[in-house]
């Protein structure tokens, strides 16, 4: 275990230059295997963004009166109707669709992306698409460079769809509706409705229509407050946070009463139609009409529950207000609390600590707060027990140049004052805002906010992901009002920020990677 501080360090970027690196990639040094050549590519990228004459300059800022949304490489305004193109030198504009009515926006959306080295049935499939929900619950796949239709799904007449969110990445998503809320008129009628929401599942490339269910109290009990679907598994919450976790691939095999293909004809409930068109939608094929058998189940504080780590294990907080900000870790196999399986952070501050699995399937755990960022290793205890402890890998703090003023004051004429309240870590210390994980280029980056009362800029911190090294300092230029809300994303040579203004403006800065070259040049140019 060790802490690392503040000190620049790029030893671990020294191996080869850009030079040596381009020379053996243009005669094919690097061999034909899948990736080899992105692999260098993104190498080289990884040393001009982490020199020290490397800096970012804002090249592009745009005001929308709607959210703005950013995802690989694209940036989206007006309910995805205006898309602009993040990869070149500045954002330059893809398409802008005409102005949709009301009934037509776009409620939610995901990026899918074709898988690499397979053959699909269609062109279309290979192409990058947006798969989006529309307010009169329509289902679209748009290309992502042009804005063209390339196939549409009708949901529902009876249901409104809301939320998409993947169950497999890039392979099977989930359309959920609103929560069906009983108005005071019909609580007073007497008409009570059991089924909370419903779940449609599709696969993509090709889309096909795996099936949909309904999430009926009279079966999952009374107190059931919402539901998805994630790898497979369906995820039930209760009130009383309590979480219950089923096979979805059980329930499909048991519950399914009919196969319905979308562009053929079905009949559901003495009506016949076409499956995915208007309006016959698609029907709630999945009924499900006993208990399927939990598989796991947990009580936790806020229903907040992860799954995660090599072997796997998850991460609560006990269910008890009391206990609120103090993470367990148990194994998954046995619930067997991992040894030092309870972290806290102890911190005075606004800002509450969180935490999570590490994104880069290492199994590792990030710890949050605002002032330090632990980072976690799940290791075994022995060879001989199956017990598992959680150890620290390493850790990075923030910049603790103040000192902490004392809470006891003396005046000019000897008398002793103590203050009531005693000052938070956000009044003295530069505070941890955003972390995120750069996965191409394999660095940890640190959003650092410095006290409030001081002249100096907000930064972005590059980290290395293997060891926590600190690599590179990026300064910011738009001063950061920790009341607003703020997004950031780093993606390969682009800093990308959005933030809400008030009333309810967004803002999207854009910051691109620029080369300033010293007189005597740098040693991966010469």
């Amino acid at each position: 275990m060790y802490g690392t501080k503040k000190s620049t360090n790029t030893s671990c970027l020294r191996g080869k230059n850009n030079c040596c690196i381009l020379s053996a990639r243009s005669i094919g040094l690097y061999g034909n295997e899948d990736g080899s050549v992105l692999r260098k590519n993104l190498t080289i990228l990884r040393q001009l963004v982490c020199q020290k004459t490397t800096t970012f300059e804002c090249v592009w800022t745009r005001k929308s009166n709607s959210p703005v949304v950013y995802e690989k490489g694209r940036i989206y305004f007006d309910n995805y109707r205006c898309c602009f193109c993040s990869t070149g030198p500045q954002p330059t504009l893809l398409y802008e669709l005409p102005k949709l009515h009301k009934s037509e926006k776009i409620e939610d959306a995901l990026l899918c992306e074709s898988p690499v080295g397979e053959m699909l049935s269609k062109p279309s499939d290979h192409m990058p698409s947006l798969i989006a929900l529309t307010a009169n619950n329509w289902l679209v796949r748009m290309s992502t460079k042009t804005a063209e239709i390339l196939e549409k799904i009708y949901l529902s007449s009876q249901w409104k769809f809301r939320y998409l969110t993947w169950d497999d990445t890039q392979e099977t998503i989930v359309a959920k509706t609103t929560q069906n809320k009983v108005t005071a008129a019909a609580r007073a009628a007497g008409i009570q409705h059991s089924v909370l929401l419903h779940l449609a599942l599709f696969q993509v490339l090709p889309l096909a229509f795996v099936g949909m269910l309904g999430i009926d109290k009279n079966i999952f009990g009374n107190n059931v407050t919402d539901a998805t679907v994630s790898h497979g598994l369906l995820i039930v919450t209760y009130s009383m946070g309590l979480v219950k976790l089923y096979s979805f691939q059980w329930i499909v095999q048991e519950f399914t009463q009919k196969q319905c293909i979308l562009g053929q004809k079905c009949e559901w409930n003495n009506t016949t139609g076409i499956v995915g068109a208007a309006p016959f939608g698609i029907p709630c094929n999945i009924k499900i009409t006993d208990c399927p058998p939990v598989l796991f189940e947990v009580s936790c504080l806020k229903s907040a529950f992860q799954i995660g780590g090599h072997p796997w294990h998850y991460i609560i907080t006990p269910n008890e207000r009391k206990l609120e900000g103090i993470y367990h870790i148990y194994s998954l196999k046995d619930k067997e609390l991992a040894e030092n399986g309870i972290h806290e952070m102890q911190c005075c501050s606004l800002d509450t600590d969180w935490i999570y699995f590490h994104p880069d399937d290492s199994g590792r755990i990030m710890h949050i707060g605002p002032t330090q960022i632990n980072v976690l290793q799940l290791s075994g205890k022995s060879e001989d027990v199956q017990r598992w402890q959680v150890l620290r890998a390493f850790t990075i703090y923030s910049a603790r140049e103040r000192e902490v003023e004392s809470s006891v004051r003396v005046t000019a004429y000897g008398r002793v004052v103590k203050r009531r309240f005693s000052q938070l870590d956000d009044d003295n210390y530069e505070t941890f805002k955003m972390v995120d994980y750069e996965d191409e280029l394999e660095l940890l980056t640190v959003l650092a906010v410095p006290p409030t009362d001081t002249e100096e800029k907000i930064h972005l911190d590059l980290y290395d992901n293997q060891s926590g090294i600190l690599i590179k300092s990026v300064p910011l230029r738009e001063p950061w009002d920790i009341t607003h809300s703020h997004q950031l994303f780093f993606d390969r040579d682009t800093i990308i920020h959005i933030e809400l203004l008030p009333p309810r403006t967004f803002c999207c800065h854009v910051y691109k990677m620029d080369q300033h070259m010293t007189e005597g040049g740098d040693e991966n140019n010469k």
